[in-house]
């Protein structure tokens, strides 16, 4: 469960069997990255790609940004040797795919300490079938060390029967459980991927729902969509800079023993204030990335 604010505006899913891919990656303003040994591997090339992303990740040269290692299942022939070797590789993160209760987080936390798993190294979860929205809570509760779940619209709009939409009510339902459940466990939460690469607009605003819906970022599947998603989801200049009025406002009036004051005409409590100190936090982590 989270404490520190850390900025996941962009989170990049790259090919772990693709060398060049994160090679590139080591220049890219994303976030996090996450080093794919699942899906966006082919079967043929699973132990090729465990190799190059655990070499890339001890070999480091990524700066300040997230390294997350997203595993195979931890019930398939590749799960337990792509587990033991992200441990010994010590990213960020381990994601775990399709996770659908307490009893899969709890059996990669006992791997994890089996394989000497550093202590910085969380446990994401993929949430993206129908079991593991109505176990969000239970998931998002398991352990200390589960820090950010990441939804999988895509296959679980596949196992709904569903369509893919603008508005995406056909996922409004799942997507809320897994907020709710995120937020009353202090954990992240990021939005899953857009697919049409082409139309830029409809990304944007996809971008802007998901930062409406409360997610703390986006996950994306090109470096194209990179600017859009770190625009979006990180404070703008003229929020700071109501934010910090609020907070040196709000002081002011607390030092007098008022709980509540006018700010450009809007009326600011305690809650506006923690909102304001959250956005101020984040941009300052955002320039520590960048530096």
């Amino acid at each position: 469960m989270s404490n520190q604010i850390k900025p996941r505006r962009s989170v990049l899913y790259m090919p772990g069997s693709n060398p060049r891919a994160l090679e590139k990656a080591k220049s890219l303003p994303a976030d996090g990255l996450i080093l794919d040994l699942e899906d966006a591997v082919a079967v043929d090339a699973k132990e090729q790609a465990r190799s190059l992303v655990a070499e890339a990740v001890k070999a480091g040269g990524y700066g300040n940004r997230e390294l997350i290692i997203r595993i195979n299942g931890l019930d398939s022939e590749w799960g337990e040797a792509d587990m033991k070797a992200a441990c010994e590789a010590g990213p960020d993160a381990i994601l775990l795919p399709k996770v659908e209760n307490a009893d899969m987080v709890h059996k990669a936390a006992e791997m994890m300490k089996r394989f000497d798993a550093p202590e910085k190294t969380k446990i994401w979860c993929m949430m993206e079938t129908p079991r593991g929205m109505l176990a969000a809570q239970e998931i998002a509760a398991s352990s200390e060390q589960m820090t950010c779940f990441v939804m999988g619209t895509s296959d679980l709009v596949k196992d709904l029967h569903a369509h893919h939409t603008v508005m995406r009510l056909p996922v409004l339902t799942s997507l809320g459980l897994c907020m709710l459940a995120a937020r009353a466990e202090n954990v992240d939460i990021l939005d899953g991927v857009y697919l049409d690469l082409d139309d830029d607009e409809s990304f944007r605003a996809s971008c802007v729902q998901g930062l409406e819906f409360g997610f703390d970022g986006k996950t994306l599947i090109h470096p194209k969509q990179l600017a859009g998603a770190n625009e979006t989801f990180g404070p703008s200049l003229s929020e700071l800079e109501f934010s910090e009025k609020i907070i040196t406002a709000f002081a002011e009036a607390e030092a007098e023993g008022k709980g509540v004051v006018l700010v450009d005409g809007k009326l600011i409590e305690n809650l506006h204030v923690e909102n304001a100190r959250r956005l101020v936090s984040l941009a300052a982590a955002i320039q520590q990335l960048e530096v």
